[in-house]
Order: C-alpha cells, then sequence, then structure tokens
C-alpha cells in the first residue's frame, strides 16, 4: 500500500512534543534518584551465597522506592516474570478467607492461572481458600464506578487494578482512573489494599499509581523500568509492609528482602532503570505513529493517535485472523534477532487460546523491546509494545504497508 509516513510524522508533532515533555521530567525523576541515594561503582559489586550484605542491593532498593514513591521496594533478578512479581504480592498478602476483587473485569490470562479462575488449581489462591469476584466493565467497556462502590464493604481485603488492558479492548487505565478507583475504594474500607499491576506503564505518565493513593505496585523489569537492557526480573514498590510480604513470599518467611545473591546484575538493573524515561518515549512515540497510520488506512486502533497515554501498547483490531498473522510475521521478519523466524499460532502456557507471538528481542520475552502478538479470537486484535529506538519502529510500519 502507498502511504506517506513522513507526512504522518509531521502531523504528530504536537503529540511528540507531549511525550518528550513526560521524558524530561521523568528522566529528573530518576537521575535525582540517583543522586541522591549516592549511587555509586561499588553498588555494582556482586556477593555469593545467600547475598547477605549486599549494599548494592540495599542502595537499588532505595533508588526503586524513590522513584515511585513508595516507602519501600525490592527490585530482583530472582522474579521469573511480572507475573511472579505479582503472585508474590497477592501470596504475600492474603491469607485464608481474604476476599480479593478485581476491578476492571477479567484480568490478564496468567492471572487468572494465578487467582483460580481458569480451573480452580490446589496451587492458585482460590486453591489457597482466597475468595475472588470481579466486577465486570459496563457495555462502553468502562470501569463501572457505581458497582464498584456497592461492592467494596469491609469483607474486601484487596483490590486488584490492572492498569494496561491485557488481551482485551478496554482503554488501558490512566492514572486519574486510578486516582478515582482508589478514592472509592479507601472511601468504603479504609483497610481494604489497593494493588496495581504496573506492567506497561511505568513513566508513560508523569505520576505512578502509589502517587494516586495506591498501596502496593508491582511490574516487570524486562518490560518499562529495564530500559531494554535487564536480562531478568521484576520489582515491588509500596507501603513497607505489604512490600516485606510480599519478599517473603518471594524466599521464606524470615528471610525476606535480605536473602538472595544478584549474580551480578546490579549494573544492569541501575542502567536500565536510568535509561528508562528515554527508552518508554521512543516507544510510545512508535506506537502514536502506529495509531495514526491505522487509523487512516481504515482499521481501529486504540488509543487513537491524539489520546493521553497510560502504557506503552498499542492495539489494532482485524476482524480477520489473516491481517493479523501478516501483522505479526512482518514485525519478525524485521526484527534484528531470529529475523529467518516465521511465527505460527500455537499454545502458550497461562493462555486459553492460540496466540501469535512475534518477538525478535535480545533478551527472551522483552516487551520494552518491538514485539507483537494476539490471541485467534475475536475481534483478532494485535497487542503491538515496546521499541529501542522509533526509527526500527518506522522500519517495521513500512514493512507492514508493503504488504497489505
Amino acid at each position: 500500500m502507498k502511504y506517506d509516513l513522513k507526512q504522518a510524522e509531521k502531523s504528530l508533532t504536537k503529540e511528540f512534543e507531549y511525550i518528550d515533555d513526560i521524558r524530561d521530567y521523568n528522566q529528573k525523576k530518576v537521575l535525582k534518584a540517583f543522586i541522591d541515594n549516592k549511587v555509586a561503582p561499588e553498588h555494582f559489586y556482586t556477593v555469593s551465597g545467600y547475598g547477605h550484605d549486599d549494599v548494592g542491593k540495599e542502595v537499588l532498593d532505595k533508588v526503586f522506592a524513590q522513584v515511585f514513591c513508595a516507602e519501600a521496594a525490592i527490585a530482583r533478578n530472582h522474579f521469573v516474570s511480572g507475573t511472579h512479581a505479582l503472585s508474590c504480592v497477592l501470596f504475600g498478602n492474603l491469607r485464608f478467607g481474604d476476599k480479593l476483587i478485581s476491578v476492571a473485569g477479567a484480568p490478564y490470562d496468567t492471572m487468572q492461572e494465578v487467582i483460580g479462575t481458569t480451573g480452580g488449581k490446589r496451587e492458585s489462591l482460590i486453591g489457597h481458600g482466597i475468595l475472588y469476584d470481579e466486577i465486570p466493565l459496563t457495555e462502553t467497556e468502562e470501569v463501572d464506578f457505581e458497582r464498584l462502590e456497592s461492592s467494596i464493604d469491609k469483607t474486601v481485603t484487596m483490590v486488584e487494578i490492572q492498569r494496561s488492558r491485557g488481551y482485551s479492548t478496554r482503554k488501558s487505565l490512566n492514572i486519574e482512573t486510578i486516582k478515582k478507583i482508589v478514592s472509592i475504594v479507601k472511601s468504603k474500607n479504609p483497610d481494604c489494599i489497593c494493588f496495581v499491576d504496573n506492567c506497561y506503564g511505568e513513566f508513560v505518565e508523569k505520576e505512578e499509581p502509589l502517587e494516586a493513593g495506591a498501596d502496593i505496585i508491582a511490574g516487570s523489569l524486562i518490560k518499562n523500568p529495564g530500559g531494554g537492557i535487564v536480562e531478568t526480573g521484576g520489582y515491588i514498590a509500596g507501603k513497607q509492609e505489604y512490600v516485606e510480604q510480599a519478599a517473603m513470599a518471594l524466599t521464606a518467611p524470615g528471610i525476606g528482602a535480605e536473602g538472595g545473591a544478584m549474580l551480578n546484575q546490579h549494573r544492569l538493573i541501575f542502567q536500565g532503570l536510568f535509561m528508562a524515561p528515554s527508552i518508554v518515549s521512543e516507544a510510545v512515540k512508535g506506537a502514536v505513529l502506529a495509531s495514526k497510520v491505522f487509523e487512516d488506512i481504515g482499521y481501529k486502533s486504540t488509543p487513537r493517535h491524539d489520546e493521553p497515554r497510560t502504557d506503552i501498547i498499542q492495539t489494532i483490531i482485524f476482524d480477520k485472523q489473516e491481517p493479523l498473522e501478516h501483522f505479526c510475521k512482518t514485525v519478525q521478519a524485521l526484527s534484528p534477532v531470529n529475523s529467518y523466524v516465521t511465527p505460527i499460532p500455537d499454545d502458550v502456557p497461562g493462555y486459553e487460546d492460540k496466540v501469535i507471538m512475534a518477538g525478535g528481542t535480545f533478551i527472551e520475552g522483552s516487551t520494552i523491546e518491538l514485539s507483537a502478538d494476539g490471541p485467534l479470537r475475536p475481534p483478532y486484535a494485535a497487542y503491538m509494545q515496546g521499541g529501542l529506538n522509533y526509527a526500527h519502529i518506522k522500519l517495521v510500519l513500512e514493512g507492514i504497508l508493503e504488504g497489505i
């Protein structure tokens, strides 16, 4: 398809200036945390064995806590994924008979496995005697604030707020929406823990969920806050008591955040966090351009190019399987790694439907690097995320347009 990509870029000057302003604000915030906590070369050194007396680990946690406006934080390579970090928050802070509510419909597919709604396995939350409910979205796929208000009472121990949309077509929840959710929950039950799944959202806005009143957040280091160079891991940040409980779910009661050798990962995590605001801005610019392109050629694309954003995900709805597959195959073919591989739909652990995934990334599964995927179910939506540099995203969009 013949399409003037340069003209599309020129029309996005206002949107790109807005993204640059957020980048600069967040970069200043991150830099201040490094300066205030006196990050030095000795904090990059590693220890072995139990991982005790690790001054680098202590300072790393303080930097993450300051960046996310938390009382405490843990950033560890021991988390195998964002889902693992989220799971530790849930299992660390919920006990038999406690009640968890998801406030924006069903959570991400892998979290349904953790909760137990896909089969009630013994190892799930439900299998451990945790009560669970969810508040469906309205007919327009918005948070149902009226039902939220009527659902929260003294029996609710925790609400789960998924910032990003996951494999759904609902809007991602921006900071203002999260602030409204937390306000309603706290007005009905001040003791209820407001937990935000912050995956894909870090540094996309100037504020983070803890500044909106949330009690605890978690995310992955191979997404936004790892800056594209962290090899594995996740983070948890929030009120000290909740972070400590989550840390004990990661390691063991009595060990918590003290244990665990970092295996020479300190420098990468420090450096990745420092790079993150700029890397995220590149990904967001690419998503805005993708949105503009697909709107122009007749597809539904969300968010729209001129809408404020709260995560790095761009959804393009194709309504048919073939264009979804073409999209993902082109992303793979124009990736720096495994470009010769052709992605095919397949079963993926944690997902009910077959999923097609494109991800020629330097770090396996990294979604701050350019990747795309989508479950093979209506409305056949592609979920594009990441991009270490804007130029690469442009090249991929050119390739997709050539095949349409």
